[in-house]
């Protein structure tokens, strides 16, 4: 088969193991880089290859719009067109759609949606979805799912829960038609994620777990509706919850979740997989992680400075360039200074994660963690911006 995973190594609920694909093998715990559109934003394929990304996810939502998806698969699909030659998730869109407030219609058969990009109608469906991604050939895609906000009361909860579930069932049955109909797509053999929903509520919660894991043997299992403005604690009691629920052979997914406090957070709660758009959205406006905390490149106070963002970096903003540098790039509005902070971001969180696989290992997990965490979380993070030349 081509996918598979191995459980390696446990350290109490913190778990490393090894994640098949067909285009390759992902160690977890891992963080994967967000490539939208196809490109994770000032990056290219070799940049992510240097600093060790090994998975990356891209979003079906956005590629539908532009430039298509039929389009891109005439151009091989996603793999070919991008250049990537490692391991592809693509996301649904559902958050995209469901974020879409007074620009969409739903119903039981899917959602009614105008673009954002030029108002044109579109629609959703569990079977155009499947088929949206089938057409992109990413190697693990995701279902189609309703997604509420994080401070959902109950009712809400359960609605977009028990519609997820419904839902689901008509993504695996035109998956399963797709893999049987359609052999000539540009990655004939994917696997389908059903994603956990219920919001902060933890019953909702084990339902959909057990709804999920009764339906159909899967490969893996997305979390979703978390980090959706909810708060924190509320985050990581459903990490508990749905950790206790799950199967333990499968890989689990955190959406869109990629702090490095919760990334940390949520491998001592059992998860593999991360993604987010925090680090490279953040070094475009200046913002990048340290070993001591959050900081922000336009502060006046690195204007002399000649240390690395982070000493303990081996990223190759940090063994070239200058604090001092890198704020000049940012207050002359140089593009070089958004690509570099971007790459040092996307390098930091996937470092950590191989540092969390290295201690999980060595059964060492958790002081690592709580030590890590105390240094980071208890310097003042500092997101003012100072642009005084």
């Amino acid at each position: 088969m081509s996918f598979g995973f191995t459980l390696e190594y446990q350290d109490g609920r913190a778990r490393a193991g090894r994640f098949r694909t067909p285009h390759g093998e992902i160690d977890t715990p891992q963080f994967m880089p967000v490539g939208t559109l196809a490109s994770v934003k000032a990056l290219d394929p070799d940049d992510l290859t240097t600093l060790g990304a090994t998975m990356i996810l891209a979003n079906a939502y956005h590629l539908e719009l532009r430039p298509g998806s039929e389009n891109v698969r005439a151009m091989g699909g996603l793999h070919t067109f991008m250049h990537w030659s490692g391991p592809i998730l693509t996301d649904s869109g559902g958050f995209q759609v469901f974020s879409l407030e007074g620009l969409r219609t739903l119903n039981e058969d899917g959602v009614e949606f105008r673009s954002h990009f030029d108002g044109a109608l579109h629609q959703f469906t569990p079977e155009s979805v499947m088929r949206i991604e089938r057409n992109l050939g990413a190697d693990v895609i995701m279902q189609f799912d309703h997604v509420v906000p994080g401070q959902s009361d109950e009712a809400k909860a359960r609605e977009a829960m028990e519609r997820s579930v419904r839902w689901l069932e008509r993504c695996q049955t035109e998956f399963v038609r797709l893999l049987r109909d359609d052999p000539s797509a540009p990655t004939p053999d994917q696997a389908l994620f059903p994603i956990v929903q219920g919001g902060i509520h933890a019953g909702l919660r084990r339902e959909s777990v057990r709804a999920i894991q009764d339906m159909a043997d899967w490969v893996g299992i997305g979390i979703g509706g978390l980090s959706v403005g909810e708060a924190k604690p509320d985050m990581y009691e459903m990490m508990e919850v749905v950790d206790a629920a799950l199967t333990t052979d499968r890989p689990r997914y955190l959406m869109g979740v990629g702090f490095p406090e919760d990334l940390l957070e949520g491998v001592a709660r059992g998860v593999d997989l991360f993604d987010c758009v925090a680090p490279t959205r953040m070094g475009r406006t200046g913002a990048f992680f340290t070993h001591d905390g959050r900081r922000n490149i336009k502060n006046a106070v690195f204007r002399l400075d000649t240390g690395p963002l982070d000493g303990e970096c081996g990223c190759v903003a940090c063994q070239r360039f200058s604090r001092g540098y890198l704020r000049h790039l940012f207050v002359t509005e140089e593009i070089l200074g958004l690509r570099l902070l971007s790459l040092h971001n996307v390098h930091f969180l996937c470092n950590l994660m191989r540092q969390a696989r290295v201690m999980i290992a060595a059964g060492a997990f958790d002081g690592w963690s709580r030590a890590w965490l105390a240094r980071y979380l208890a310097r003042t993070t500092d997101t003012s911006v100072h642009t005084t030349p």
